[in-house]
């Protein structure tokens, strides 16, 4: 089974220093849901791993992230393009959770409900904490540099052999081509 693990906000969507807190706030970045699709028709079962910190903050509610999601999905669905599922982390950053992003809960969880072993597949990332998530159950590092990837990109802890691409297009590309 081909995986990918895709962040969400700032690698699929634009994103926000203010939280993207509604659904009419989440907006595509150019090219990443026809990117979602491409992957879909190469096989790739494809999963997003997403902290978000606003539920734990109160900033939103459980529904309004459901509404954000299902709009991501049916905007999805209109090029042709589906996930597999969405994982998320609902916990403020000062939670001792291990769901939370740069620890590697998540991706335990993706791994046990795919039955799969996560070693070599791609997590693609805007944030050091996305790619170190992965990487502690062996996934290879894309770092994207839209959302907060340029910025990220000049972090000396970049972690030692991360791909670059300008965005998630570039790097479905590389993997479909």
């Amino acid at each position: 089974m081909k995986i990918i693990v895709l962040d969400r906000d700032g690698v699929i969507n634009h994103d926000s220093d203010q939280f993207i807190k509604s659904p009419e706030e989440w907006k595509p970045i150019p090219g990443s849901l026809e990117a979602i699709a491409r992957l879909n028709e190469a096989d790739w079962r494809v999963v997003v791993a997403s902290n978000q910190s606003g539920v734990g903050r109160g900033l939103f509610d459980m529904d309004t992230l459901n509404a954000i999601n299902e709009k991501m999905v049916k905007a999805l669905s209109q090029v042709g393009g589906r996930l597999d599922a969405i994982f998320f982390c609902p916990h403020a950053a000062d939670s001792t959770c291990d769901c939370r992003k740069p620890k590697p809960g998540m991706f335990r969880q993706i791994s046990e409900r795919f039955n799969v072993d996560l070693k070599g597949a791609p997590v693609v990332g805007d944030s050091l904490r996305d790619l170190q998530a992965g990487m502690a159950l062996g996934c290879a590092p894309y770092l994207v540099l839209t959302g907060k990837g340029r910025k990220t990109e000049q972090d000396p802890a970049l972690p030692e052999g991360t791909q670059v691409f300008p965005d998630l297009a570039a790097v479905v590309a590389q993997l479909t081509a």
